[in-house]
């Protein structure tokens, strides 16, 4: 039984969040709390897997609640938020507080609206309460050496950096935090474009692309129709969408139906993009449920394509990266520590990779 305590100051919110909740034998609300401050005296109580908080509370809100949790009481929080852009925003702030997953919060409606949302949130809660380990800081990084080369962890192996004409990066569940600490890490001028497929709930792919901006100095937007990838962005697909790269090279939004139920589709882009760059991707799969992106990154390998998947210990979930490895699509795993060092490093790397073809990194 997964033990789940719920905190938000709405009566309402409450009610139906147990509504949804009990349609699941397996999940039980053990308690309730009206604000963050309530439901820190309520947790050795009731010893909850997973916590559900709102964001806008009064006497300690969702931002400081989790904080305290962090410090006081590891344990996963699902993040239940209105997902209006400045709500949508703030939201990000609460998982770079240790916060690993966002909700929608449900309106009131009919029992058949409830049923209809209902699976999703159980999905999450089922996923939260496998993360036994929970990591909400970003890896301590040498800022003078971190970013030219990798730390000696195995066998050494050799990439090469200079045939790279593209990264792309697919994440999950836990996937914002190991995004913010890759992106905080690239320096203004990189020189290669960047796209990235984050699954994130319906409403805030706004307030994730400002929230990256703020903590790197690269360009982070929403990707343009028609406009070819630059060097020094970082693109995402607009919110329900697929993001491809045609024949002509530019950037296409694509209204097709869901692929393994993910709109946009990790797949579908590292699939396009391996048929337009050939072997000059660079694919890396990240954090997260379920085996989206692991077929994509099968279709990078099978063009020449570098492919990089997240080992197990960095990963919030290892989900995604386990499948892409079960399918021999990932070339390399390594810690996320190791993934930021590699992507960083492109940057300095490149002059090197001019003059000599090829770099080697350690693994």
């Amino acid at each position: 039984m997964i033990r789940v305590l719920l905190v938000d100051d709405s009566p309402v919110a409450i009610t139906i969040m147990k509504r949804m909740l009990s349609l699941s034998p397996d999940i039980s609300v053990v308690g309730a709390a009206e604000n963050g401050s309530e439901a820190l005296h309520l947790i050795p109580q009731v010893k909850p897997d997973v916590i559900c908080t709102d964001l806008h509370m009064p006497v300690m809100d969702g931002l400081e609640f989790t904080r305290e949790v962090m410090s006081r009481h590891p344990l996963p929080i699902l993040l239940v938020s209105i997902s209006a852009h400045d709500g949508s925003l703030n939201a990000f702030k609460v998982m770079e507080a240790g916060a690993v997953d966002i909700f929608p919060k449900p309106k009131a409606g009919s029992q058949l609206d409830y049923e209809k949302i209902a699976p999703e949130l159980i999905r999450k809660i089922r996923i939260l309460s496998g993360v036994s380990v929970f990591r909400m800081s970003r890896p301590d990084l040498d800022s003078e050496t971190g970013t030219s080369e990798l730390k000696e962890l195995g066998p050494r192996f050799q990439i090469p950096i200079s045939g790279i004409s593209i990264v792309v990066i697919g994440a999950s569940t836990g996937g914002p935090d190991a995004l913010r600490t890759i992106f905080s890490q690239m320096p203004r001028d990189f020189p290669l474009p960047v796209v990235c497929i984050q699954h994130i709930a319906e409403g805030f792919s706004g307030g994730l692309v400002e929230w990256l901006s703020s903590q790197c100095t690269a360009k982070v937007r929403i990707a343009t129709p028609g406009e070819p990838p630059v060097a020094g962005v970082i693109y995402f697909p607009r919110e329900g969408t697929h993001l491809r790269v045609g024949g002509d090279g530019r950037f296409i939004h694509s209204a097709e139906p869901p692929l393994d139920g993910h709109k946009p589709s990790i797949t579908i882009t590292m699939e396009s993009l391996a048929h337009c760059y050939g072997n000059g991707v660079l694919s890396v799969l990240l954090t997260g449920m379920g085996r989206d992106g692991a077929e994509g990154m099968k279709a990078v390998a099978r063009a020449g394509g570098i492919t990089i998947a997240q080992d197990e210990q960095s990963s919030v979930v290892f989900g995604m990266p386990k499948q892409a490895i079960e399918l021999n699509a990932a070339r390399y795993v390594l810690p996320l520590e190791s993934i930021v060092r590699v992507i960083a490093s492109l940057a300095n790397d490149q002059i090197g990779v001019r003059n000599h073809g090829r770099n080697e990194f350690s693994k």
